[in-house]
């Protein structure tokens, strides 16, 4: 069994051993099982070498020189690997890290973010940050600051099936222009809870379109308390509740189960909006409030109690969520976007009126 030769790079006491042999009139089959060199190597490195001697008799006779080849070598050495980009652009690397480390946006989402608004003439490519992150050129930047960096395991549990579903709408009656996204009104509910068990909780409402996010903290998980948190959702945006909310989209959680109640309007006779429930274990068809959970966890830990955490607060991480440079918008937030969807139905006024009550 024959053993694979490693490769190693050609020195310069190998190269003179080169010059000595080719020059004395060795074979460069002979010259190479000498060094160790593969065939095809020594004959590029003498060629790189080669020059025309001039003898005394003034006749030429092609040799191998080592100093040539040395030169040579130690030019291509020089083209190693660019210089870094960022060179002392000091400056640049503060901003990155403050918005990363700070604002707790991911890599793609500074960039565009500093891009958008002319923070810098400086710009690198997305690649090339990940590469310096990695490689721990940010001093207060690592790969433990990027929330979805790094292998993740899934923990599975048990799940049993639910005894009794939704008698409401399915998912499936929904109208096609709900499931593109082209129209605005349409929103996705669910419930975050602290810890796995009776307390407070937060109805969290995201706009299919725009994904903004609406918050409303609960005192618990119960249909009761969604009904209230719904009717006051809609005596502060008033009239134009009906407009902004068209329908909602739900799972068959137990605080959705009084779905009569939900699409009854609190302040006329006839209905506020339409409720349709998800295929049971199928959060994936609520696509856009899930991911908007999952950034809420940012700041809201799984384990922790919603009792800890204040009005403001609560607030904050809304106005967070809602300012968020959006890759899918060119970077523009979904307060931006919701914002201009109202202006084209005539309610930026209830907007207004709804976020002062709630401020």
């Amino acid at each position: 069994m024959t053993t694979q030769r490693k490769f190693r790079h050609m020195t310069r006491r190998d190269r003179d051993k080169i010059e000595a042999l080719y020059n004395a009139g060795h074979p460069v089959k002979e010259i190479a099982a000498l060094l160790g060199f593969h065939l095809s190597s020594l004959y590029r490195e003498i060629a790189f070498g080669k020059y025309n001697h001039r003898n005394s008799d003034w006749t030429e006779t092609v040799k191998y020189s080592a100093d040539k080849a040395q030169r040579r070598a130690d030019y291509c050495k020089t083209a190693k690997g660019a210089p870094i980009k960022l060179g002392n652009r000091y400056d640049y690397v503060e901003l990155i890290e403050g918005l990363i480390v700070n604002k707790k946006m991911s890599p793609e989402v500074a960039l565009g973010h500093i891009e958008r608004h002319h923070l810098s003439d400086f710009k690198i490519c997305i690649r090339t940050l990940y590469n310096y992150i990695d490689s721990g050129m940010f001093l207060n930047v690592s790969n433990q600051d990027l929330t979805f960096k790094g292998k993740r395991k899934r923990k599975y549990r048990k799940i049993k099936m639910a005894k009794i579903l939704q008698k409401g709408k399915s998912i499936e009656e929904r109208p096609t222009e709900i499931v593109g996204r082209s129209t605005f009104g349409h929103w996705e509910m669910d419930t975050v809870a602290g810890k796995r068990k009776k307390g407070e909780v937060l109805l969290v409402l995201t706009e299919r379109m725009t994904r903004y996010e609406i918050i409303v903290k609960m005192p618990d998980k119960t249909a009761a308390s969604t009904i209230y948190a719904l009717n006051k959702l809609e005596r502060d945006f008033g009239s134009a509740f009906s407009k902004v909310f068209k329908t909602l989209t739900c799972d068959n959680g137990k605080e959705f189960s009084d779905y009569k109640q939900i699409e009854k309007s609190c302040r006329r006779k006839f209905g506020r909006t339409l409720v349709y429930f998800c295929h049971p274990y199928s959060s994936f068809e609520r696509g856009s409030n899930e991911k908007q959970n999952q950034m809420l966890r940012r700041f809201i830990k799984k384990g922790t109690l919603i009792e800890n955490y204040t009005k403001n607060q609560i607030r904050e991480v809304m106005n967070w969520l809602n300012n968020y440079p959006r890759p899918m918008f060119n970077f523009y937030t979904s307060q931006e976007y919701f914002e201009s969807e109202l202006s084209k139905i005539d309610c930026m006024k209830n907007f207004y009126n709804f976020f002062r009550k709630t401020s």
